[in-house]
Formats: structure tokens, C-alpha cells, sequence
């Protein structure tokens, strides 16, 4: 069957390079946009019921943006002046790049990883006597904690920020040849928002090991997985079946 249109359970890209922007324009498909989650932010009043004084830390171990913007966000809330000699830990170039929205980036100690969080262990294993801070969410992946544990420095995991699930019941009576989902989130959001949803003719793209997983364990079928060794990328993935799918047009 072929593919015409395709929803990304994402917000909608901001930079006009964005891959998908291409593949919408080179396979002549409509591609929307919706987040099927987002993040609430943690008040700083439950913060401080979870026993956390940003004053007793001096490291901050940031995992993703959301970590970045939710930690300032903290800290204005509670009045805290951030030290110049706050030391952070970004677990990849694309989180230490986002920090230079808060601080100057030339002037702080800033150490980083590669892209997962294994290959930022080495760095913190360095700083052991320093007192670590992880601002996460509240479906933070296993391997973090036990990570820090099995390096045996003094942290501490705070929810600042937890993973919601948006209301889509817009979506009702609207249907998309893909759908397309990055975690195990955004498959729960499915099924919150349309408990009798079937798949019927619908495609489902799905990226990483853990989505698939959830996919699966709905009763999915999952038509387009990524990544694979010849489809690094989930948009790789989508031209790949939609070639295949959409011959002879």
C-alpha cells in the first residue's frame, strides 16, 4: 500500500535543513508534526520536599535539554545564584552546546560525553570527590543510576521535570498512512488517548530497541524499524519503505 501521509509524534522541526523537510518535498508525501507528550516542569516547592539544596552540590550531570532548561529554571525559582565553579557533565555535544543559553560557555568548567550516557562515565569517574546532581524526569532510563552506582560517587537523582501525555482527541477521526514514534511514551500516549485503536492498514515506524518493545507489547506491528545498519536514521528508514511502498506510482 502505498504512503501518502505521516504523522511524527514530535514538535515540528525548527531548523529549515531538517531531513524530514526533504523527504517531504524529494517523495511528494505530507508529513505533520505532534508531539504526543511533553514535559511539565516540577515545582520548586515538591523540588525541595525531595531533600535537594542546590547549595550542597558542585557538579550537575545533564542529560538532555530538558535537564538544562529545567535545572536554571529551578535555581531562578529558588533564588539560587549558580557559581562559576559549578562544574557540568553533559552527556553529549548537542547538551553542551544548549547550555550556552545560560552560562558563558568559555568561562565554566564543562565536561563532555559522546552520545550515551556509558561514554560519560570515564569523565565523572576523573571527579570523584566532587558531589554530583542529576535534574532528570521522572521515566529516567535504568542504565543512569546504575551507572553512577557502579562508579561510586556521590550523587544524587532529583525529578525536576516529568513526561506528560498530550491530549490528541483532536486526532480522533483523522487518519495517516505512518505513524512514527520515538518512545515508549508516545505509544502509551496512543493508547491513552484511543484505547480501541487498530492498526488496521496503519504503518508504524518505530525507533530504538525500547520502542519497538512497547509497540510489540500493544499488539503492533512495527513495519519500520530504525536504526538499523543501512538505515541509521528514522527518516533513512521512512525513504527506504516508502521507495519500496509507493513503486510505480
Amino acid at each position: 500500500m502505498k504512503v501518502k501521509t505521516i504523522l511524527v509524534s514530535q514538535p515540528e522541526p525548527k531548523i529549515e535543513n531538517s531531513p524530514y523537510f526533504d523527504l517531504q518535498e524529494k517523495q511528494k508525501v505530507k508529513i505533520d508534526f505532534r508531539p504526543f507528550i511533553h514535559v511539565e516542569g516540577v515545582p520548586s516547592k515538591e523540588i525541595r520536599q525531595q531533600k535537594v539544596d542546590l547549595n550542597n552540590y558542585s557538579a550537575i550531570i545533564l542529560t538532555s535539554r530538558n535537564s538544562v532548561d529545567h535545572f536554571f529554571r529551578v535555581a531562578e525559582e529558588m533564588r539560587f545564584k549558580v557559581p562559576d565553579t559549578l562544574k557540568y557533565f553533559c552527556q553529549s555535544e548537542a547538551v553542551a552546546f544548549y547550555l550556552q543559553k545560560y552560562v558563558v560557555y568559555r568561562k565554566r568548567k564543562i565536561y563532555v560525553g559522546k552520545r550515551n550516557f556509558a561514554e560519560l562515565s570515564p569523565i565523572i569517574k576523573k571527579y570523584k570527590d566532587e558531589k554530583f546532581l542529576l535534574p532528570t524526569t521522572d521515566k529516567l532510563k535504568s542504565e543512569v543510576p546504575e551507572t553512577l552506582n557502579a562508579l561510586g560517587v556521590d550523587w544524587k537523582e532529583a525529578v525536576f521535570y516529568r513526561t506528560v501525555i498530550s491530549d490528541l482527541s483532536d486526532l480522533a477521526d483523522v487518519y495517516y498512512d505512518v505513524l512514527v514514534f520515538f518512545s515508549p511514551s508516545g505509544i502509551e500516549s496512543l493508547f491513552h488517548n484511543f484505547p480501541d485503536f487498530k492498526q488496521n492498514n496503519t504503518r508504524i515506524a518505530a525507533f530504538g530497541n525500547t520502542t519497538i518493545k512497547a509497540a510489540q507489547d500493544k499488539g503492533l506491528v512495527v513495519n519500520i524499524p530504525a536504526p538499523t545498519p543501512e538505515t541509521p536514521s528514522m527518516t533513512m528508514a521512512l525513504e527506504k519503505y516508502i521507495d519500496a511502498a509507493n513503486k510505480g506510482k
